[in-house]
């Protein structure tokens, strides 16, 4: 027996009975404490990545999920001439912001014929959120009809520049080829249309998506953040690549020597000459497709980009179901942003529930907003392609 417990045990030595009695439970607890392997398991998987660039862990809110399911909201598409439901038959891929203490965000909804529109939403809490009753980016009679038609507008992302402008790439879906596009606002209600977001014509069939810029996240604001004097965006849903921008309008790909070790099914763009950040890896959870996440996290260890990909028991994990969409994080040197530090070995967020099981397109968690509110990160993920869910982590474990 511990002497500190030999000593309060003796009667009538040092203390009386209540206070024997009161250090007793005292000592007892902490003995205890102090043994119970599962507290202490408990404490270090909060901590397991503490002090090592990524952010984990991440639990899904199951109680509350999903957040956001398909509406009947209608309003006149200006190209149809006529009344639509626009969200009606799934809504998903969400961006998210905060703006003035509340949570913003714009979310993919497709209407009965599959054509895809950016929709607003609000919420106090980040649980229960109000839309607005039309959409606030979506094909129209105007010079990007060709891009937007009949496919519509897909998967925003949202950043802001110092000023307080806002910054949306979006993809653009003619029917045939995805394009990379972006519009400003100031509002987040009123959007202007900037076209394609590579603006040269070497590019401008290129199939594009998935436009993730660089920024620093600053109570609430993602802030898009310079390095080397330029923009940097991590790009695409076959490899992740690279593009940068002066002006977080004009965008270029990086290019590198051809790479014959990495195929694609995107040959006939001929896109072997774009510069890789993330490669997909075979006999593993992202063997098939890797696509950037949220607006990549500039911070004192480096870029932290959380991904999404695809999987091919094949050719990858076979535990995974055929096409299995899962959630995963990957660190780039902040100053190379090329040049990766650290990668994760699994997944972290993996379909379980069954509207991530069943829908739209089976097996998909598919994560595209990030926000830092009320002292937690709360991260939005689209689910099988047909609504939305959150997964949320405590600040005070994250340490960078």
């Amino acid at each position: 027996m511990p002497e500190y417990l030999s000593a309060i045990m003796q009667p009538g030595i040092l203390f009386p009975k209540v206070k024997r009695y009161f250090y007793l439970f005292i000592a007892m607890s902490l003995l205890l404490a102090a043994c119970n392997p599962a507290q202490q398991k408990k404490t270090d998987e909060h901590n397991e990545d503490a002090g090592n660039g990524l952010l984990l862990p991440f639990y899904k809110l199951d109680s509350v999920n999903p957040v956001m399911q398909p509406g009947n909201l209608e309003f006149i598409c200006p190209i149809q001439h006529k009344a639509v439901k626009w969200e009606a038959k799934n809504v998903f891929n969400p961006a998210i912001t905060v703006r003035h203490d509340t949570l913003f965000m714009l979310y993919r909804a497709q209407d009965s014929a599959g054509c895809s529109r950016i929709g607003l939403a609000t919420s106090i809490d980040g649980i229960h959120f109000s839309r607005n009753h039309s959409p606030v980016l979506f094909p129209a009679n105007d010079a990007y009809k060709k891009y937007e038609w009949p496919g519509g507008c897909e998967d925003p992302r949202l950043v802001e520049d110092s000023s307080g402008t806002y910054y949306l790439t979006y993809t653009a879906y003619d029917g045939n080829t995805a394009r990379l596009m972006i519009a400003t606002s100031t509002n987040l209600s009123h959007w202007v249309k900037k076209g394609p977001l590579f603006k040269d014509k070497a590019y401008e069939n290129l199939w594009s998506k998935s436009g993730s810029i660089v920024s620093a996240y600053i109570d609430g604001k993602i802030i898009a953040q310079k390095i080397n004097g330029l923009y940097w965006m991590y790009w695409g849903d076959k490899y992740i690549w690279l593009a940068t921008s002066k002006d977080l309008i004009h965008w270029t790909p990086l290019q590198q020597q051809t790479d014959k070790n990495y195929d694609s099914v995107y040959a006939h763009y001929n896109i072997s000459n774009l510069k890789i950040a993330l490669p997909t890896r075979k006999h593993n959870f992202d063997c098939d497709i890797v696509e950037s996440g949220p607006p990549a996290m500039f911070t004192d260890k480096g870029i932290l980009l959380i991904y999404n990909s695809r999987n091919i028991p094949s050719i990858g994990d076979t535990s995974l179901p055929e096409g299995t969409y899962t959630v995963s994080q990957v660190l780039f040197d902040k100053y190379d942003p090329g040049k990766v530090i650290k990668r994760m070995d699994q997944w972290f967020i993996r379909p379980e529930k069954k509207y991530e099981l069943t829908g739209e397109v089976n097996n998909v968690c598919f994560a595209e907003g990030l926000a830092d509110y009320k002292n937690k990160w709360w991260l939005y993920y689209g689910t099988a392609d047909s609504k939305i869910a959150v997964a949320v982590k405590n600040k005070k474990y994250y340490a960078f």
